[in-house]
Formats: structure tokens, C-alpha cells, sequence
């Protein structure tokens, strides 16, 4: 289900990469040069282009941040249960003994 789930995020990642370089910017953008020869802006308006592109942008930006999420509940995290940071030592190994340091004489030299 992981697998799954990371392939639509890839999937979402390509189609919002390109709803965003289609925008128009300030001067146009991509939207200008690469919508208008495939006929986008001629077919929709220019204005509608903008519109459905921005709608687009927004559903797939929610939609890739619900399967981020879904995702973190599939990750596998193992079947141990041992914390790195409480330091437990598993069932059948000994902990290693800490150095010693030398023992400090009473002139406190």
C-alpha cells in the first residue's frame, strides 16, 4: 500500500510541476508561449486557462499534502518497539561497560 500511495504522490509531484510552469506570470510565463501553440488559450480563453490552471494547482496541491500524510501511517517502523533515545539494550545482549576513569588522590592532584 506504501508503494502505492508514493507512486500517486510522484504522479501528483509531475502534473503540479507542470499546472505551475503553465501559469502566467508576470510576463506570461510558459503559459503564454507553451499553451498558446498547443491551443489551450485559443480553445478555453486566456482567462478560463488561468482559471482551470489555478483550480488545478490547488486540488493538487491538498491532494499530494492527504497522501503525505496517508503515507506516514504505512510506513513500516518495524516490530521491535526499542527507542533509539531511551537507550534500552534488547533481551539477550549486555550493555558495554563505561570506561574508568583513574581515581583522583586525596591532594587533589
Amino acid at each position: 500500500m506504501y508503494t502505492f500511495i508514493i507512486i500517486l504522490i510522484s504522479l501528483i509531484c509531475l502534473l503540479l510541476t507542470v499546472a505551475v510552469l503553465l501559469q502566467p506570470g508576470q510576463g506570461q510565463g510558459l503559459a503564454g508561449g507553451v499553451a498558446g501553440n498547443l491551443g489551450a488559450g485559443a480553445v478555453m480563453g486566456a482567462r478560463r486557462t488561468a482559471d482551470f490552471l489555478s483550480k488545478a494547482t490547488t486540488y493538487l496541491g491538498g491532494t499530494f499534502l492527504a497522501l503525505c500524510l496517508i503515507a506516514n501511517f504505512f510506513i513500516d517502523r518495524g516490530t521491535t518497539g526499542r527507542s533509539v533515545i531511551s537507550g534500552s539494550v534488547p533481551a539477550g545482549q549486555t550493555q558495554p561497560a563505561l570506561p574508568q576513569l583513574p581515581a583522583a588522590d586525596s591532594t587533589g592532584n
